[in-house]
Parts: C-alpha cells; sequence; structure tokens
C-alpha cells in the first residue's frame, strides 16, 4: 500500500530505537479518519522517514505486530507488510532483497526466496498466497502506520 501524506498533530514518544535495529518498538498511536478508501481506526507513529534506508527493509512493532516497512529509491513512499513469510514461518521479511518484477515493486524473503508484491502483498510466485499490508501515512518528516 502506498504512503499517503497526512497533517496531523502527535505527541513524540520520549525514547526512540533505531529503525535499523531488529525490530523497533513504535511510539505514540494518532486517531485518524479514513484515507483513500482505507478506513483506519489508529495511526501509529513508528519513525522518522530519514531513519529508513532507502531499499532496505526495516521491523516495527506495531501493538503486536511486527510489520516490515520499505523505502524505495528517490520516492517519498513507504510500503508495510506483516513481517511473518508464511512459506517458512519466520518473521524475516525486513530482511529481505528490495527490487521490482516489471513494474511490480517487491521483497523476496531471505529464506526462501519467495517474492510479495510491496503495494498489495500478494505473492509473486504463488497467488494462493499473500502477506497482510498496512496502510503508511507520511506527516511532518515522520512515518505513521494505519491499523484498524
Amino acid at each position: 500500500m502506498p504512503s499517503t501524506r497526512l497533517s496531523l498533530n502527535f505527541p513524540r514518544p520520549a525514547v526512540w530505537l533505531a529503525a535499523t535495529s531488529m525490530c523497533a518498538v513504535a511510539g505514540a498511536p494518532v486517531r485518524a479518519q479514513t484515507v483513500g478508501g482505507q478506513a483506519v481506526d489508529l495511526w501509529v507513529d513508528v519513525c522518522a522517514l530519514d531513519e529508513l534506508t532507502p531499499d532496505r527493509g526495516a521491523c516495527v512493532l506495531v501493538g503486536s505486530e511486527q510489520v516490515a516497512l520499505f523505502r524505495l529509491s528517490g520516492e517519498d513512499r513507504v510500503y508495510a507488510l506483516s513481517n511473518l513469510d508464511p512459506f517458512s514461518e519466520a518473521y524475516v521479511l525486513s530482511r529481505g532483497i528490495v527490487g521490482s518484477k516489471g513494474d511490480t515493486p517487491k521483497v523476496a524473503s531471505p529464506v526462501y526466496k519467495q517474492s510479495f508484491d510491496l503495494r498489495t502483498g500478494q505473492c509473486v510466485d504463488d497467488g494462493s498466497v499473500s502477506v497482510r499490508t498496512y496502510p503508511v501515512a507520511l506527516s511532518g518528516g515522520r512515518v505513521l502506520v494505519g491499523i484498524g
């Protein structure tokens, strides 16, 4: 799911973990409305956009869910997928190889190498398998992940 720009005011949590850590803990929640046709009950501030290295994954913990974030080169856009690889049943997608297949941005699992469309979560190699996607918004240089 591509990111959406929002203008929201929210408190910054006292402690932030670098997005390069195995799994950073997300910050203060922000309440919002429906954005881009998707109902979002809560936006969670997870990191600064500048903390995400282009073409690399980062893992954040949103509630009890591990969410893999991906920022592509040359884009102010962030994609968010479940970090769980359904084939290996390991939380590793944030450690995958980011690339594209035609016009489809994707991440390849570091375990068995199945690729997932960053926009939809659909497995590029097996159409019957997908991973959960999360809406993403950018506000004031911060990355927010929607849950609902």
